[in-house]
């Protein structure tokens, strides 16, 4: 993609334009930003993949003015106790995280916000709603996109700074919701909201036609997460032989104390001289960000793909190509590539070919069969890597 041409998905502004005016500052309506878009499932379709046992879903309810959720799997019995024709006093939401690890239309759209480093990206959330149905008034942490599908959906949003929320709700549903502006989407038109600011989304039906409405958001850790996982990252670093602090603590000079019990000054100094010596580069943050930001959610699982020797793998890999699997996430920084944690280096033609991987999620035949002997090791590790099911041939 041109980074510099304007674009129908942001409303002919360029993703340069968006990322200046717009990204994590305020918000922006984009009417048929996809033309043509439906959406890519059924509502049936959507709770079948709400029934799977390694999706993440949730079914949020308003009865009577009471707030309530569960989270799936579900089955048959939980859908038919929610109410088929809209009720004012019973509105419901189902909402299915990760649509993207099991449908590759939902990766492909994915794509069209490239704009933004994957290494931002958490996932396409997809929501139905009939008539009233909504999740509340809420705000959130993170850049989202709202793209609707089928149907349509109010939003409102405020500017709000009173963030108490209602007592008791199993989610952080404002108490006070002032709006400030609203717009109705209707399908292929989007919403891009900046973190923190508060919105309420609110399904409309026409009777025959309900809500479904794309969420696609983009992962904002918390400093504090940042922070300890980083500290962890540097606890591994000085477990090995080439980083581990020499000598031990030394105190030739010990005075004495007046108080056996008490941790003496002399020796928090000594300590503290010591911990300084514990020092990191931005080769270690990028190398820490590059396994971190793809390291797999806990809830993610990968099938291992059949065995089959390296040749057989060679001969399909030049035959067909290879793509990520939809759950896989690949970062880079430098010659270093990440794949679901996992840390290889390259230079050259491979990594070339693996930059381009990380980018499009696919390699063609051509692409690899031209380039696998320049560099046999590139060969060896993609056959590793879809041995453990990150990673497929490209039927």
């Amino acid at each position: 993609m041109a980074k510099n041409q304007a674009l129908q998905l942001l409303g002919g502004l360029t993703p340069a334009e968006f990322l200046s005016g717009y990204w994590h500052k305020k918000p922006l309506l984009i009417k048929n930003a996809v033309p043509g878009f439906k959406g890519l499932l059924s509502p049936e379709e959507l709770a079948g993949l709400a029934c799977e046992d390694e999706v993440q879903s949730r079914i949020v309810e308003e009865i009577n003015g009471q707030w309530h959720a569960s989270h799936g799997p579900f089955d048959d019995e939980d859908f038919a106790g929610l109410p088929e024709k809209p009720d004012p006093k019973h509105r419901w939401t189902l909402l299915v995280q990760s649509v993207n690890h099991y449908l590759p239309e939902a990766s492909q759209l994915l794509q069209q916000f490239d704009f933004i480093p994957h290494a931002r990206l958490d996932d396409l959330m997809v929501s139905y709603a009939p008539d009233g149905g909504s999740v509340g008034p809420h705000f959130d942490s993170y850049d989202v996109f709202l793209l609707q599908g089928q149907g349509k959906r109010l939003w409102r949003v405020s500017e709000q700074t009173d963030l108490s929320l209602v007592d008791g709700a199993p989610l952080r549903i404002l108490k006070n919701f002032d709006t400030a502006q609203e717009w109705l989407l209707e399908a292929g038109d989007m919403l891009y909201l900046p973190p923190h600011l508060a919105h309420w989304g609110i399904a409309v039906s026409d009777g025959k036609t309900d809500c479904m409405t794309y969420s696609i958001g983009f992962r904002a850790p918390k400093n504090q997460e940042l922070a300890t996982e980083f500290l962890g990252y540097m606890q591994d670093k000085l477990n090995q032989e080439q980083t581990t602090l020499a000598g031990m603590y030394e105190d030739a000079d010990l005075g004495l104390q007046e108080h056996a019990a008490e941790i003496s000054g002399s020796m928090v100094a000594k300590v503290s001289a010591i911990l300084r010596n514990i020092q990191w580069s931005d080769h270690h943050v990028a190398d820490f960000l590059g396994t971190y930001l793809s390291e797999p959610k806990p809830d993610v699982v990968f099938d291992a793909n059949k065995k089959t020797s390296l040749s057989n793998f060679n001969k399909q890999l030049v035959k067909h190509g290879i793509v990520l699997d939809l759950k896989s996430q690949m970062l880079f920084t430098g010659n270093t590539f990440y794949l679901n944690g996992e840390a290889a280096a390259f230079t050259g033609e491979a990594a070339a070919l693996l930059t381009r991987l990380a980018n499009l999620r696919v390699l063609s035949a051509d692409e690899l069969g031209s380039s696998l002997p320049v560099d046999p090791r590139l060969l060896q590790q993609l056959h590793l890597w879809y041995l453990a099911g990150f990673l497929h041939i490209n039927d």
